[in-house]
C-alpha cells in the first residue's frame, strides 16, 4: 500500500504538539492543504476535541469547495447563503457601521482566513457596532480569522462575535481584539462549544465615559448573559484550550455562568487585569493545568454562588489575590484530551503556530488539543 505522505506529514506534527503531556490520548488528524492567499484552500474533514466532540461532533462544512471573498458584500451574501458551506475570507474586509452580519439558522458550515485575514470594525455606537451575529446554527467551524474591534468602549454595544443558541461549534485558531463590548461572548442555550488555539487582546486603550458605568471595559468573554437565564442549566458546555488571554485583557477571561467549562493549557499575562477567571452563578468550573503571569486575581469566586471551582496544576507567578477553588470537585469532562504539563504551556501557545490565527488557512494539523 503506498504512503500518503501529506498524512505522514500531519502525524509527525501532531507527534511534535503531543511532547510534554502528562497524559495522552489519540487525536484526529488530516492532510495539511497549503495556505491560500487568492485561490481556494481545501482540508480533509478533521472533527473538533473537547465539547465540542460531543453530540455528534463538530466538522462544519468538511471538504466543500471554497467561496472566496475579498469585500464585505461578498462576504455577507456567502455568509448568509445557506447553501455555501466553506466561506474562505481573502484579505482586510472592514465592517461598515451598522453592518454587523447575521450568522443565522445554518448548520454544517466552515468560515476561515487564508494568511492574514481580518475582519474590522471601528464603528463605537451601540447600534452601528459589531462584527457577526451568529443564532440558532449548528456544526459551524471558524478558524484563523482576526477579529479586529474599534476598542472598548461602555455603551451597551456590540461584541466582535458573539454566539447565541448554538450548538456543536468549534472556534480554532483564530484571534479577537479590542471588542467594543466584549470579544468573544456566549450565551442563550449554546452549548457543545471548543475554543481551541485562540488568541484574546486589547492593544487600543480604552475610551472612557461610557453610559454603561466603566470606564474601562475590556471584558474579553461572557458566558452565559443572567443569573435569572435559567434556560441555560445544563447548557454552556464549553472548552477552552490552549488559548492566550493576552496583554490588554482587563476581566471575564472568561466569565462563566451555568455552564461545565474546562479552560486548560491556557496562558493569561495580562498586567491589566481586575480579574481573569471569573466564577459566577452555578459555575461549574474546571481550570487544569494553566500559566498565569502578572495576573490579578486569577480565579476569582465572585459571589460565591457556583457550583464547583476546582484549580489544579497551574502556575502562578507574580500574582496577586485569590488562586483557589471554592473545595468543591469539578465535572468530570466526558472526552479525553492530551493535557500538556503547565511547564509546557507558555512556549506552547506562543510559538508560531500557536493561539492566534497563526496557522495561514483552513487546516487544523496543529489543531490538536
Amino acid at each position: 500500500m503506498k504512503t500518503n505522505p501529506f498524512l505522514a506529514s500531519a502525524l509527525f506534527s501532531l507527534a511534535g504538539l503531543l511532547a510534554g503531556c502528562d497524559t495522552s490520548s489519540p487525536t484526529p488528524a488530516a492532510p495539511a492543504a497549503s495556505a491560500a492567499t487568492s485561490t481556494a484552500d481545501v482540508e480533509a474533514t478533521c472533527t473538533a476535541q473537547g465539547w465540542a466532540s460531543q453530540n455528534g461532533g463538530t466538522n462544519g462544512g468538511g471538504t466543500a469547495t471554497p467561496t472566496i471573498v475579498t469585500t464585505y458584500d461578498q462576504l455577507k451574501a456567502a455568509i448568509t447563503n445557506s447553501a455555501v458551506k466553506v466561506v474562505q475570507v481573502n484579505g482586510v474586509i472592514t465592517i461598515p457601521s451598522g453592518g454587523r452580519i447575521s450568522f443565522q439558522d445554518q448548520s454544517g458550515k466552515t468560515l476561515f482566513g487564508s494568511a492574514g485575514a481580518r475582519l474590522v470594525s471601528t464603528d463605537q455606537t451601540q447600534a452601528g457596532s459589531g462584527i457577526m451575529y451568529v443564532k440558532r446554527c449548528s456544526n459551524l467551524v471558524i478558524r484563523n480569522l482576526i477579529f479586529d474591534g474599534p476598542g472598548a468602549y461602555d455603551v451597551d454595544g456590540q461584541d466582535n462575535c458573539t454566539i447565541d443558541a448554538c450548538t456543536n461549534v468549534w472556534v480554532d485558531h483564530c484571534e479577537f481584539r479590542d471588542g467594543l463590548d466584549g470579544n468573544l461572548d456566549v450565551k442563550n442555550t449554546s452549548n457543545y462549544i471548543t475554543v481551541s488555539w485562540t488568541k484574546f487582546a486589547y492593544l487600543k486603550a480604552p475610551r472612557a465615559g461610557g453610559s454603561g458605568g466603566s470606564n474601562d471595559h475590556r471584558f474579553s468573554n461572557l458566558i452565559g448573559s443572567s443569573d435569572t437565564s435559567t434556560g441555560d442549566r445544563g447548557k454552556l458546555n464549553i472548552t477552552f484550550a490552549r488559548c492566550w488571554w493576552a496583554p490588554g485583557c482587563v476581566a471575564r477571561m472568561p466569565r462563566v455562568r451555568f455552564g461545565k467549562v474546562q479552560v486548560v493549557n491556557s496562558l493569561f499575562n495580562s498586567s491589566n487585569s481586575t480579574s481573569a477567571v471569573m466564577a459566577g452563578f452555578e459555575a461549574n468550573l474546571l481550570v487544569q493545568n494553566n500559566v498565569f503571569e502578572g495576573v490579578n486575581r486569577p480565579i476569582d469566586l465572585m459571589a460565591n454562588n457556583s457550583t464547583a471551582v476546582q484549580v489544579t496544576g497551574n502556575l502562578f507567578t507574580s500574582t496577586t489575590g485569590n488562586t483557589a477553588g471554592n473545595g468543591k470537585t469539578a465535572f468530570t469532562p466526558p472526552y479525553t484530551l492530551s493535557v500538556l504539563a503547565a511547564s509546557s504551556v507558555k512556549a506552547t501557545v506562543t510559538a508560531s503556530n500557536g493561539a492566534g490565527a497563526t496557522v495561514g488557512g483552513n487546516t487544523c494539523v496543529n489543531s490538536g488539543i
